[in-house]
């Protein structure tokens, strides 16, 4: 098969488990990149042995490495999957059908479907999860939010038919963990911005996002995966607006000097 000129770029810290099969996926393209985030594992020699271009860059949040990963990009398109992700047997060839012909397009949508529990979600507000993956890059920006990033392309773009295949947690303990990295993150940005939340806030938000994950967004139809990703998706919400208060309340503290009464 003759490789099409685009290149299959792929950001990494620690992604041994699924980066073969990602960037297997991405074997049509005719670059592969890879910008690694000073990996301990053996992420750098699977992409090595799978061809890819390996560049290593200290991350500095997600605008900036992509940032610096776009400056070593020497193609017109750009194919752009996470480390844990792989592009289905299907999207996989109507990306190379799209790409072979992109006419007036920017830049295609790419439907995502996520591993989570024990099955791959097909609602929670989690499906199709589309997403602008194939792009040119002259075209194209990232925006981010907190910890979360996502591209903007300039110009026309269609939805093309598979799935990107996601598999973004290991088991809960590993989604907790992100949880509480992302919420730190998000209150920090909030707080700086002078917004303000109590315990009301955190938990009126926090039944908000249950019913929106799991009513609106019909996630009982995914079974225990979406009421246990619902339940989850409530702590989230909560954890972000209580941390807002929890720092405005360790300010005013602070500023009052106050101190931990002497143990007798």
């Amino acid at each position: 098969m003759s490789k099409l000129p685009v290149t299959g770029l792929v950001l990494t810290l620690n992604g041994q488990k699924y980066l073969k099969d990602c960037l297997q996926s991405l074997d049509f393209c005719d670059q592969l990149l890879v910008i690694d985030s000073q990996s301990t594992d053996q992420t750098r020699e699977i992409a090595q042995a799978c061809g890819a271009r390996v560049i290593i860059n200290a991350w500095n949040g997600p605008a900036a490495q992509f940032d610096f990963a776009f400056q070593h990009v020497t193609t017109a398109w750009v194919v752009s999957l996470d480390q844990d992700e792989i592009l289905s047997d299907q999207l996989r060839h109507n990306i190379i059908a799209a790409l072979t012909n992109p006419g007036q397009y920017a830049g295609f949508l790419c439907p995502r479907t996520s591993f989570y529990f024990d099955r791959f979600l097909r609602h929670s507000g989690w499906y199709p999860d589309l997403l602008p993956r194939v792009f040119a890059l002259a075209q194209t920006t990232v925006h981010v939010s907190g910890p979360h990033y996502g591209f903007t392309v300039v110009g026309k773009t269609q939805k093309l038919k598979g799935d990107i295949i996601h598999y973004p947690y290991e088991n809960l303990q590993q989604h907790i963990e992100k949880i509480n990295y992302y919420t730190q993150i998000a209150a920090n940005e909030m707080s700086a911005q002078g917004k303000r939340a109590g315990v009301c806030t955190a938990l009126g938000h926090g039944l908000a996002r249950f019913i929106k994950i799991f009513i609106l967004r019909r996630g009982f139809l995914d079974g225990r995966a979406g009421l246990v990703l619902a339940i989850n998706s409530f702590f989230y919400a909560f954890h972000k607006y209580i941390r807002v208060a929890e720092y405005h309340s360790q300010k005013k503290l602070k500023e009052q000097d106050y101190r931990l009464p002497h143990q007798q």
